[in-house]
């Protein structure tokens, strides 16, 4: 007898309730966009940091009638990702689900595409992008691979169009680019799931992105009203020490020489070394100035180098230890509709909720 439904231990097809009775919700399609004409314009020739050539010219010609002819297959179906805000972690098999959830799976049903369009949520997604460029893009899917890029186009779109901290997409560009060379050079072209030519596009891609993050020119904003300048002195420092990233201290401080003068302050800097790191940390890396005293500002990124520095995110992640579900957390509808997110059938959901940072996400589906 021939096999016509979906199968059972599936978990059905979602529905809303309108005016006019059920309707089945659809999977929403992420699509690659066809950047072929941007794409003439980059070398098809990768180079490595040591001059060797990735590909031959005669690969790099057949990717280009390639691309011309169907770049990422565009003009076909394009894979459907689940835009969903919360997912079930199960880490073994049961008589009602069977298999793992896997850190692929996890990546294609959350909804990382509105996510990045929420400010809060805009870094901590960019880190988690940038960890899995440096170590778990070969545990992806083709499919999550696929929606890995099409999230990181976004957000290329996103930062081009608002110039909201390209000083961090230009790092994760760079750690991607890097990890893909050695990933062809070192350990084969084998590791990289898909055709070959599809990742020869995707690294001209990324070369296209840090060409124009480069060319990027921050547009004057032309305002008559109340400036950073007008501000008085112990509230840009108050603004100073809001900062936990010394990047951004020095990108304001070249702003106006008095918020220069502000963001060379060494108790400024002995605030953000304490906040990081530990006195123990200090010792081994002690630098003095030429008078004798601790250079808090070198101090701080030398010791960057050394141990990793406390993250901030406005909103990341939560995971519930009494549901082990994986969910984005609306506070909107928690404070007025009381929703905790997800289906929670503690008692005191509150208490079960925990924060997931970028590398935690990561941990939590490793087997």
């Amino acid at each position: 007898m021939p096999f016509l439904g979906q199968d059972w231990r599936s978990p059905g097809w979602r529905w809303i309730k309108t005016e006019d009775g059920w309707k089945r919700c659809e999977p929403c399609s992420s699509e690659l966009e066809d950047e072929n004409n941007k794409l003439n314009n980059i070398s098809h020739t990768i180079i490595l940091n040591d001059g060797e050539d990735i590909y031959s010219a005669e690969d790099c010609e057949f990717a280009s009638k390639k691309r011309k002819k169907d770049h990422f297959r565009n003009n076909a179906k394009s894979q459907c990702f689940y835009r969903e805000k919360w997912i079930y972690v199960h880490k073994e098999s049961t008589k009602e689900r069977h298999g793992y959830c896997t850190l692929g799976e996890a990546f294609n049903r959350l909804d990382f595409s509105s996510a990045i369009q929420d400010i809060r949520r805009f870094n901590y997604v960019v880190k988690l992008l940038q960890l899995i460029a440096k170590s778990q893009l070969t545990s992806l899917s083709g499919a999550a691979q696929k929606n890995y890029f099409s999230i990181l186009d976004k957000i290329v779109r996103k930062v081009l169009e608002d110039q909201y901290n390209p000083r961090l997409i230009k790092d994760l560009l760079q750690d991607l680019s890097s990890t893909l060379c050695n990933l062809i050079r070192s350990v084969g072209k084998s590791v990289l799931v898909g055709n070959i030519d599809i990742w020869i596009c995707r690294l001209e891609t990324i070369l296209l992105w840090q060409q124009q993050l480069s060319n990027l020119q921050m547009t004057k904003q032309v305002n008559n009203g109340l400036t950073l300048s007008d501000l008085p002195l112990h509230m840009l420092n108050n603004i100073l020490y809001r900062f936990s990233d010394g990047w951004d201290i020095i990108t304001l401080g070249q702003v106006t020489p008095t918020l220069y003068m502000l963001s060379e302050d060494r108790q400024l800097w002995k605030k953000l070394c304490q906040y990081h790191f530990t006195e123990k940390q200090f010792c081994r890396h002690l630098i003095l100035s030429e008078k004798g005293l601790i250079d808090w500002k070198l101090m701080y990124f030398a010791l960057q180098k050394y141990y990793p520095i406390k993250e901030q995110y406005g909103d990341t992640l939560h995971f519930c230890r009494h549901c082990s579900i994986l969910f984005w957390k609306d506070y909107h509808l928690a404070l007025l509709l009381k929703d905790t997110g997800h289906p929670c059938t503690a008692n005191d959901p509150d208490s079960c909720f925990m924060p997931v940072s970028p590398q935690h996400f990561i941990d939590l589906f490793k087997f």
